[in-house]
């Protein structure tokens, strides 16, 4: 009876330490040129541990007082063969009260692990970033762009050669970011990646025009790495791509806004702006870790040419929107967008239309209408540089 009784009290110490076992909610995966990364959701903040491991190089990560279930076992599944980094994945009960998640890894790579307060619609998130192993910040930073006829040095003699124009389009969001989602499901990051990269397609097929996409996919990039991405390209513009939405759904238009050295031009614009910068709490940003990017993207805010082409060129390019679609606002707003802040960059945030309002949302899901908004921005792009050519020379020429 002695026994039973000492069996029943352990049994009963026992059982709450494997019943307060923590489920996770969610993973995703999300492959990108730069970098890769993973995400752990779940109801409450995951411990962890995590290693790396040579010969052959892999990554642990011990999940503490987890317990296996299908968002773990999804996770392999979502590894694309192409992923730069990770080979395989494998995940088992390493001893009690302990999930090990072990990643077989390419190459050697530099891990960033951290967690994120629950934001939005999303619950605790463990992050598993990967960065190439040498220079990882930098490499992230510097997309590999090659020079049109890079074999060819440039001739002594100037006009046999035209000066090339590089324009920089960001897709607003992307990953973890989904953006505004739309009444019927339309998410942001879909849409801008959408006209993005038909943007792209009509500035390469301009006389002398060159065009980067900040994202060509469906993963994230902090703010300041979208600044950084486009000076190290030697932008001649920046042009990030919006959709967004309002707290009133019956509001609609296009607008196009610049950065601000004096506040806001409107609550809408301050609003907006607050929302956008944003991005980095909702995308995720590892905020232990010193801002790499930091001194190369402050502004001098007593540099107001750039503002001021920044002005002109939004209004270029707002002017042309307005054969499109309605204008939300008449002129070029200003605020604190920080994906704006190149200091030597002309910067423009174009919102090409709200997803929140159903009418419109329907619109920038339609191709033939992206298509227009597309044909007017480029427009208003042309049009900018034919009042305001360019006279510095460019590292990317190509023959006439």
């Amino acid at each position: 009876m002695h026994a039973l009784l000492k069996l029943f009290l352990l049994s009963c110490l026992l059982v709450p330490a494997w019943a307060q076992a923590l489920q996770l909610s969610a993973s995703r995966l999300w492959p990108s040129p730069d970098y890769t990364r993973i995400t752990l959701e779940a109801a409450e903040p995951v411990a962890y541990k995590h290693f790396t491991l040579a010969n052959p190089e892999r990554l642990v990560i011990d999940l503490e007082g987890v317990e296996p279930g299908a968002a773990l076992d999804l996770l392999a599944g979502q590894l694309a063969a192409d992923d730069p980094y990770i080979g395989a994945i494998r995940v088992g009960v390493n001893r009690p009260g302990v999930v090990r998640l072990v990643l077989d890894l390419k190459a050697p790579v530099k891990p960033s692990v951290f967690q994120l307060a629950p934001l939005g619609q999303y619950g605790h998130r463990l992050v598993v970033d990967l960065y190439p192993a040498q220079d990882a910040v930098a490499d992230a930073a510097r997309p590999a762009v090659k020079p049109i006829d890079a074999a060819q040095p440039a001739r002594p003699v100037a006009p046999q050669y035209e000066r090339l124009i590089t324009v920089a389009i960001d897709a607003g969001h992307g990953g973890e970011d989904p953006g505004a989602i739309g009444a019927k499901g339309s998410r942001e990051k879909d849409v801008t990646l959408a006209i993005a990269k038909k943007l792209k397609q009509k500035i390469d097929a301009q006389k002398n025009m060159h065009a980067v996409l900040i994202r060509d996919g469906d993963y994230f990039v902090p703010l300041a790495q979208r600044v950084s991405k486009a000076r190290a390209v030697k932008a001649d513009l920046f042009m990030s791509i919006h959709a967004d939405a309002f707290i009133k759904p019956h509001a609609r238009g296009s607008s196009v806004f610049a950065l601000s050295e004096n506040g806001a031009t409107s609550v809408a614009a301050r609003w907006l702006a607050r929302k956008e910068n944003e991005a980095d709490l909702v995308g995720g940003v590892n905020i232990d870790v010193e801002d790499p990017f930091l001194k190369r993207t402050l502004i001098d805010l007593s540099q107001t040419a750039t503002i001021n082409d920044s002005l002109k060129l939004g209004h270029a390019v707002l002017k042309a929107m307005g054969n499109v679609n309605t204008l939300h606002k008449a002129q070029v707003e200003q605020a604190g967008f920080a994906v704006l802040k190149a200091p030597d960059i002309p910067s423009i945030l174009i919102e090409t239309a709200f997803i929140s309002n159903p009418e419109e949302e329907k619109r920038l899901n339609d191709p033939g209408y992206q298509d227009k908004m597309v044909d007017a921005i480029v427009s208003g792009v042309v049009n900018y540089f034919d009042k305001h050519p360019l006279t510095a020379p460019s590292r990317l020429t190509r023959n006439p």
